[in-house]
This record gives C-alpha cells, structure tokens and sequence, in this order.
C-alpha cells in the first residue's frame, strides 16, 4: 500500500493517552485513536488538547490513525 492511499483528515486532540497516543475528533465527528509519526517524534515537536492536527488513516482500519501535522 502506498503513501496515497491513506485517508488524510483534520481533526482536534481531545486528550492525552498512555503510550504517547492521543484522542483526536475528526471534522466529520468521529473519535479515533491517533499516534505521533516518526518524524514529528524525531523534531520533539509537542502535541497538547485543543490543537488542530492533520492525521493520516488507513483504508483498512479507520478507528486508528497517525498524526502527521500541527497546525500553529
């Protein structure tokens, strides 16, 4: 599966979970699971409730997503 078949959507974090994973609500109203990418890990770059980030979610498996963007 390329990186074009992914599901690219915006949402807001909603909280903080164990295992550096996050609730996010996508712009639709749906709650999934979200994970940090590798490069943002990389950069140390923070993720804190209420910010508006760009996730990226598999045809296969839409409950769990992984965040690729946040927005300033």
């Amino acid at each position: 599966m390329s990186r074009e078949d992914f599901i690219k959507m915006e949402g807001k974090v909603l909280d903080s979970l164990p295992g550096e994973k996050y609730s996010v609500e996508l712009a639709g109203g749906a709650v999934i699971r979200a994970r940090v990418s590798g490069r943002m890990r990389m950069n140390k770059i923070r993720i804190l409730p209420g910010d508006k980030v760009t996730v990226e979610i598999s045809p296969y498996d839409v409950t769990n997503g992984c965040i690729i963007y946040r927005f300033k």
